[in-house]
């Protein structure tokens, strides 16, 4: 799991110096190439499961995924 959450702030442990944000300052985005959520922090993108997308949306992150269908266009499904 690249990402911890204590106390409302997300640890990125997959990225190096492990940067720390609190969760409101997050937003979760849909990557429509590979079909999967992810953090941008510091101009990394971290691609995350969907749980860990649930569960920095309850510490408090924005929730910008886009629900992707087959019929969308650029959808990897």
């Amino acid at each position: 799991m690249p990402i911890s959450i204590k106390n409302q702030t997300c640890h990125f442990d997959s990225l190096p110096g492990s940067p720390q944000r609190p969760a409101s300052e997050l937003t979760i985005i849909t990557d429509p190439d590979k079909a999967m959520s992810a953090v941008e922090i510091n101009g990394d993108r971290v691609y995350i499961t969907e749980a860990e997308a649930e569960a920095l949306t309850v510490a408090g992150a924005t929730d910008g995924r886009k629900h992707l269908k087959a019929t969308d266009s650029g959808s990897a499904i």
